[in-house]
């Protein structure tokens, strides 16, 4: 199961029909998502306001597939003490995703009884003209799935679903219940493939501001607070020839345990993100420069065998000191991460938009080189060039020897050695064979895998 959001107008895309799931703080809204899409997609936990930005999730029910939204709590009047100043651009985000939904799921608690809030939201939800069902979450004994029922029903949407996000009684019916209220499926040809773009970086280096400035809209809260992000936030941008999925990240910190439990699930959301995208974009501070941080965040990229494109932000600020030239910054970059100097450097602004355009053009070259297929013939001549040049040194009297070499896969790229005796092969001399491939072929911002395997009719000679 897979995130996904779809933004409107987009073109040439079949677009599932949308379930909002919407209601106040702390009633169990993302438990209540995470159990409808099958896994712990969602932050739960019991702090009122951990759900910041629209998270959306692909549901199927009945064979029927629609796109589930989870949003922050509606609070018509928030206390800024308990959610500071995010209420209300979190509430807008939540008002906004039940207006382009096609069913809402009204959420109340069934332990805590009726709240006032319930009503305002109430209130709010009725102005969208949208298909309501009322659910009534934290049903857990019989006794509050029979009250629920009288007590719910004066907020005008009908007897509530009684349902438990934490045990999954009653979600049947519910699903039941939107199939039946969902528009009729589209007929058309299935969606194209998409590229996956993860945004990752240290908190508070402006991911979610090149998300936006990427969109032409704010679609991920922006803040000078580090950690307003805390789900990895799935968009689709459509463009003329291919759709990306842009997959905004919360910020890794160093030790994220150290910052709670919020942070900690956060950061394995982080490196969830990275195993399901395509490239990697690993956006750091242009005025501070790459931190060790940044360099574990890239090591996992390469590990998990994704393109790589380093992106330094605030450029706008670095030309204001005018004291380096993007080449010399670039080179520092290469210096600090030598396993991944095959990763392009590109500096913009996501705040001025200064050299955005840079940016998607590197990204299509980085998914190209990814699914790039070299031709037998002069691969195995372009190697044995090389190795003939420069023969691998003798390891206890006996030589490497590659006989040949072919691409069985791509994205990433695979490259397989057919050799005498793999362990005769020194660190130094793979590099030396990657970076013959590297030189001679575009794999820039693409991590390679060689394989060496002995040939079964190989000498000890």
């Amino acid at each position: 199961m897979q995130t996904i959001e779809e933004p409107a107008g987009g073109r040439g895309r079949l677009q599932p029909a949308t379930v909002a799931v919407v209601g106040r703080p702390n009633v169990g809204k993302s438990a209540l998502f995470n159990r409808l899409i099958g896994q712990r997609l969602a932050i739960v936990e019991d702090t009122p306001g951990v759900t910041r930005d629209r998270l959306y999730a692909l549901c199927e029910w009945r064979g029927r597939v629609f796109s589930m939204v989870d949003t922050a709590g509606i609070d018509p009047d928030p206390d800024p003490d308990a959610f500071g100043s995010f209420a209300d651009v979190t509430r807008r985000q939540a008002e906004a995703a039940a207006e382009q939904a096609d069913v809402v799921l009204f959420v109340v608690d069934a332990a805590a009884g009726l709240h006032p809030l319930d009503e305002d939201v109430a209130t709010i939800l009725r102005r969208t003209h949208r298909p309501i069902v009322l659910v009534a979450n934290k049903a857990e004994s019989p006794s509050a799935s029979a009250a629920v029922h009288a007590e719910f029903a004066k907020l005008g949407f009908g007897g509530p679903i009684a349902v438990s996000a934490l045990h999954g009684e009653g979600t049947g019916d519910l699903l039941d219940r939107v199939v039946e209220l969902l528009p009729d499926a589209p007929d058309g040809e299935p969606q194209q493939d998409e590229l996956a773009l993860a945004i990752i970086g240290r908190p508070n280096v402006g991911k979610s501001s090149l998300l936006n400035a990427l969109l032409g809209e704010e679609r991920a809260l922006v803040s000078e607070q580090p950690g307003t992000t805390r789900d990895a936030i799935d968009t689709v941008l459509q463009r003329s020839d291919t759709t990306l999925r842009l997959i905004d990240t919360a910020g890794m910190h160093k030790k994220p345990q150290a910052h709670g439990a919020i942070a900690y699930y956060a950061a394995l959301r982080s490196l969830k993100a990275i195993a399901r995208c395509d490239v990697a974009l690993l956006v750091f501070d242009a005025m501070v420069g790459l931190t060790a941080q940044d360099r574990r965040l890239a090591g996992i990229a390469i590990e998990e065998r994704k393109g790589l494109i380093f992106v330094g932000n605030k450029w706008d600020l670095v030309r204001e000191q005018g004291e380096f030239s993007q080449g010399e910054l670039a080179r520092v970059v290469g210096e600090l991460v030598p396993f991944a100097r095959f990763a392009p450097v590109t500096f913009l602004s996501a705040k001025t938009h200064r050299r955005l355009g840079s940016l998607l053009p590197l990204v299509d070259r980085v998914a190209a080189n990814l699914d790039r297929r070299i031709a037998t013939a002069p691969l195995n001549q372009t190697l044995r060039n090389a190795v003939l040049a420069h023969p691998a040194p003798a390891v206890g009297g006996r030589l490497f020897k590659v006989y040949y070499v072919t691409q069985p896969a791509v994205h990433p790229p695979v490259f397989v050695f057919s050799c005498n005796d793999p362990d005769l092969l020194q660190s130094h001399y793979r590099r030396f064979l990657e970076n013959v491939i590297r030189q001679h072929f575009d794999f820039e911002g693409v991590p390679l895998t060689l394989e060496f395997r002995r040939r079964r009719d190989s000498s000890d000679e």
